[in-house]
């Protein structure tokens, strides 16, 4: 495992829920990251560590490679990738996420 690869693998195992986005929760970079923070949020997610990969190139590039998912944001709970901003939604809608969140 790379270097990168074992820096991304700590953040993911790190905590309990992980958001790889474009910018911060507070400032998201882009409309699908804004998107997953709303989310998580609707979800009632108080604690979510984020991960500005616009700041790191090399995160971001290697986040895409560590979980085989080619787009930004990634959600990760548990430890166990999850998927991007569309599956966030579909789940959400579907009562999933909300499940797999309060386990």
């Amino acid at each position: 495992m790379s270097d990168v690869q074992e820096r991304i693998d700590s953040i993911v195992k790190g905590g309990r829920v992980v958001l790889f986005m474009k910018g911060t929760a507070q400032f998201p970079q882009c409309g699908f990251s804004g998107r997953a923070i709303q989310v998580l949020k609707a979800c009632g997610v108080t604690e979510i560590k984020t991960v500005n990969v616009l700041e790191d190139q090399e995160i971001r590039q290697g986040i895409k490679d560590y979980a085989n998912w080619p787009t930004i944001p990634q959600l990760y709970v548990a430890g166990e990738f999850v998927g991007g901003s569309d599956i966030m939604m579909e789940m959400y809608q579907s009562g999933e996420l909300q499940q797999l969140l309060d386990q």
